[in-house]
């Protein structure tokens, strides 16, 4: 992007002589969405869009997988609406230090003043999951109510697009800048199908940086009425092998979630799935936990995994296991419970050892959880896999995983607006924009 280009941003003025933007017919959108194929629904509504507010074009830009871009996915013009073949494009944005990056960091819309037009970013983004960006050019500058019914409408396609890939792979063709190898492939059927979630309570987020060799990492959670439950597990070996293996313990640590099972429980479930299905050799470290939502108290159970990060008063320090557990595989036995309590303004972080092996000792882990409070989980965890790709010259010989839990309890209740609460987002201005 031009470095002539000017930024401004949603605020309570209004353009001169600017058009009333339509208002967002629900049924209407939902209708066209429906009545079409699910890899043409994001289209259709884009040319909905483009037709409402007179726009030369409109542009879905989903995340990749690496976190590092943005692939154009959908593109809808003024001069071509859907053609065949014509929406599934491959061009990438990269995302570091630009007004794209400084777009999702702070979840609110922005414009930018080019040559001969003007372009609209609003985030695509559901309860804190920054799934992409909706852009959006106009002939002439925006005003707030223009940037108000772009934003309603980026939310919108938020939910749609979580419903439409259910029944598609061209979403996550897109987001696929690497190709997955099988162990890959299994790995991330492991994994949420969000990697974020803002609560009333907390925000949560986490990021699988996976080895050359897929090592068995996985993470997940799950929120319910009474409890927020969190867990990670790192299967020994790598591959197919790896995946495998953890495939049987997130499976049976969901089985017992779901019938709301406590974390001892769920332990004591995937052990003795493990010495029932596994061999005599293998075995599999974990941390699970839950924490209550109405005071924060926390049950854990850690299975021969790394010890948690708690991030209190700007201060990094590692919770103190008073009797670590062995991992899932080694022997039978009940699995015991330790306790702790959250206080309103903690950050609780979980790693898998792949931040602590040999070739990134170079990274300090308690300074850059030290140093980055001020950033959402979000971008915590994505910026820390970066700092563990460097260190170790991105020859990882173990996935490395992380689990950012920020805990807020009744003291700050989430405000939500298209998504997300920009109370929570991070602060990143771009003087420049390329």
């Amino acid at each position: 992007m031009s470095a002539s280009a000017q930024l401004r941003r949603l605020s309570s003025s209004t353009v001169a002589d600017e058009p009333t933007a339509p208002a967002l017919d629900l049924r209407r959108l939902l209708s066209v969405a429906e009545n079409t194929a699910p890899v043409d629904s994001i289209d259709v509504v884009a040319g909905e869009l483009r037709r409402s507010v007179g726009a030369r074009h409109v542009s879905l830009l989903i995340t990749n997988f690496s976190g590092t871009g943005l692939a154009r996915l959908s593109h809808v013009s003024d001069a071509t609406e859907v053609e065949d073949g014509y929406n599934e494009r491959a061009e990438t944005i990269d995302l570091e230090a630009s007004i794209y990056e400084a777009t999702m960091f702070s979840q609110t819309p922005n414009v930018v003043a080019l040559a001969d037009r003007w372009l609209v970013l609003a985030p695509i983004t559901e309860r804190g999951d920054a799934i992409g960006l909706l852009e959006v050019c106009l002939e002439s500058e925006p005003g707030d109510a223009v940037l108000e019914h772009v934003g309603v409408v980026a939310h919108a396609l938020a939910y749609l697009l979580i419903a439409s890939r259910r029944h598609t792979d061209v979403y996550e063709w897109a987001q696929r800048d690497v190709a997955f190898s099988l162990a890959a492939e299994v790995q991330r059927r492991l994994l949420p199908s969000a990697y974020t979630v803002e609560g009333g309570h907390f925000t949560l987020a986490g990021w699988l940086e996976p080895a050359h060799k897929v090592g068995g990492d996985t993470f997940d959670y799950s929120v319910d009425r009474e409890y927020l439950y969190a867990s990670m597990t790192d299967a020994m070996g790598h591959g197919v092998a790896a995946a495998l293996l953890a495939t049987l313990v997130v499976g049976s640590l969901r089985n017992s979630r779901r019938g709301a099972a406590t974390p001892g429980e769920q332990a004591d479930a995937a052990n003795d799935a493990m010495l029932e299905s596994a061999g005599a050799d293998q075995f599999v470290t974990g941390q699970l936990l839950r924490i209550r939502l109405s005071d924060g108290a926390i049950e854990f159970v850690n299975a021969g995994h790394p010890s948690p990060y708690l991030i209190r008063d700007g201060r990094a320090t590692e919770v103190d296991l008073v009797d670590p557990q062995p991992p899932f595989g080694i022997a039978a036995g009940v699995y015991k419970t330790q306790t702790a309590q959250l206080r309103p303004g903690d950050r609780l972080v979980l790693v898998t050892d792949g931040y602590l092996e040999r070739n990134a000792v170079r990274l300090d882990l308690s300074e850059l959880l030290t140093t980055s409070v001020d950033r959402h989980p979000r971008e915590v965890v994505r910026e820390l896999a970066g700092k563990v790709l460097a260190a170790t010259e991105g020859n990882l010989l173990d996935d490395a995983t992380i689990l950012c839990i920020d805990w807020y309890g009744h003291r700050e209740p989430r405000d939500a607006t298209n998504g997300a609460d920009p109370g929570r987002a991070t602060a990143l201005v771009v003087d420049d924009p390329q």
